[in-house]
């Protein structure tokens, strides 16, 4: 067994990732700041550090201690919207955390994993499927500190000669994804249709979007350790947001029409990225089909709205 690193492992994507590499025989240290991430999304077999990536003195002290073979690159600020209203912020934790962590996989020699994001990069003004040879175009600070951060990624590798890997997320859905907030329009859905609410759908349901599920995204990062270039995790297939509302509200089996509203700012009228190289280069491919997927994470997502609720009426 070897000790690996998980930052954002407390969060949506990182704590399935966590679970993959339990189930792979490693062990797993998880750095969360809990801004964002939840405790109990971490495996009990992993161990939790309540660091902020921004804080390198502290993040070199887990460091010292877990001397991980590999390094999984997952903590963000990932709202559009507050890179727009706190651009340093979002510098600070986007740009100098990552930093922080190339320095600390130098001193390691450990591989780094580091999850970009793919829409929010390359604008619209992208050929559908995009290939990552397509030089980004961001439409708000988000989607520049994730390719600035790509940059400091792919210079440590230079430099350094380690095999750190970047992987353009598409759309990531799946359980845990928090119906709170801008993000995770599948949650923010599957909220909404079991409250019986109508959600708000920007861009008049016109706008697409590369769907992968969650499952998939975690086996891509296994896949992606010691294998150096930059990927994109994604299906090549488009969805506009009115056919992924359509398939949820089929699910559960509800009549609500949603509210339609334009678009905010920064955010991207068409998305969808080529993954053959990620299949030539890590033999990786998406497997799990969207309406199996969605069927899936609707299920799993209100049997967690209903814990919640029992949790919550039993506390008041």
């Amino acid at each position: 067994m070897s000790r690996v690193v998980v930052t954002g492992g407390a969060g949506f994507i990182g704590s399935h990732l966590v679970d993959a590499l339990l189930s792979e025989g490693e062990q797993v240290t998880v750095i969360d700041d809990l801004s964002a991430g939840r405790r109990e999304f971490v495996n009990p077999s992993a161990d939790l550090e309540v660091v902020d990536i921004a804080d390198a003195d502290a993040l070199d002290s887990v460091f010292d201690a877990a001397a991980p073979a590999a390094i999984y690159h997952l903590a963000a600020q990932a709202s559009v919207t507050a890179s727009v209203a706190d651009p340093r912020r979002d510098c600070e934790v986007n740009v100098r955390g990552t930093l922080n962590l190339l320095e600390a996989a130098g001193r390691c020699r450990a591989p780094l994993i580091f999850t970009s994001t793919g829409g929010a990069l390359y604008g619209n003004e992208a050929p559908i499927p995009t290939p990552e040879s397509f030089i980004p175009s961001p439409l708000a600070p988000y989607g520049a500190s994730k390719w600035a951060a790509e940059a400091y990624v792919n210079t440590w590798a230079n430099s350094s000669q380690l095999p750190h890997a970047v992987l353009r997320l598409g759309n990531i859905y799946g359980p845990r994804q928090s119906p709170h907030g801008e993000a995770g329009v599948v949650a923010i859905f599957s909220h909404a249709l079991w409250r019986g609410n109508r959600p708000r759908m920007f861009g008049f349901g016109k706008p697409t979007r590369d769907y992968v599920h969650v499952a998939d995204v975690a086996d891509a990062m296994l896949r992606a350790a010691g294998t150096r270039g930059t990927f994109n995790i994604a299906t090549g297939v488009e969805t506009p947001v009115s056919s992924l509302f359509e398939m949820l509200a089929q699910v559960a089996s509800s009549t609500i029409e949603p509210e339609l509203l334009p678009l905010r700012e920064g955010e991207l009228e068409r998305s969808c990225m080529d993954p053959s190289l990620a299949a030539d280069a890590l033999g990786w491919r998406a497997r799990v089909g969207l309406q199996d997927g969605l069927k899936q994470t609707y299920h799993e997502l209100v049997a967690g709205f209903e814990q919640e609720e029992r949790v919550e009426r039993s506390a008041g």
